[in-house]
């Protein structure tokens, strides 16, 4: 099992937020809403700490990583997803910036952009403490 920290209160705001996480049902909802398969999908909800279990693909859990903890009052997410790299949006980065360091390419920024859809709409829309995922 990995653990994912996020910035928790930063992110999407869903039902509970600041300083309370919000229900397992709402976090369920959100990631329903992200289009995203949810079969056999089992959130837990601890504090401020959400357990992520099983899921259809190591890339839909991976994303489901991503939309829960990158909503308010969550702080981090419990999962079984120890090879998967993840990257924490600083003040000033861009996409291409990220591709850079992460892929060795500023001109594969897109590859990230696609990894993280639904989650991002447009490439330009990242914000400082949001967690994107980098495609392996």
């Amino acid at each position: 099992m990995g653990l994912f920290n996020f910035w928790k209160k930063s992110g999407k705001k869903v039902k509970g937020g600041g300083d309370q996480a919000p229900s397992a049902e709402d976090l369920k909802k959100e990631v329903e809403g992200l289009g995203l398969d949810t079969a056999g999908l089992d959130i837990k909800v601890d504090g401020d700490k959400v357990v992520v279990g099983s899921a259809a693909s190591d890339e839909i859990k991976e994303k489901i990583i991503l939309a829960v903890g990158n909503v308010e009052g969550v702080a981090s997410v419990e999962a079984d997803a120890d090879a998967a790299v993840f990257h924490t949006v600083e003040k000033g980065d861009t996409l291409s910036a990220i591709a850079k360091k992460h892929l060795g390419n500023a001109n594969r920024y897109p590859e990230i952009f696609e990894a993280n859809k639904p989650m991002l709409t447009h490439p330009d829309k990242i914000y400082p403490g949001q967690m994107l995922r980098i495609p392996k």
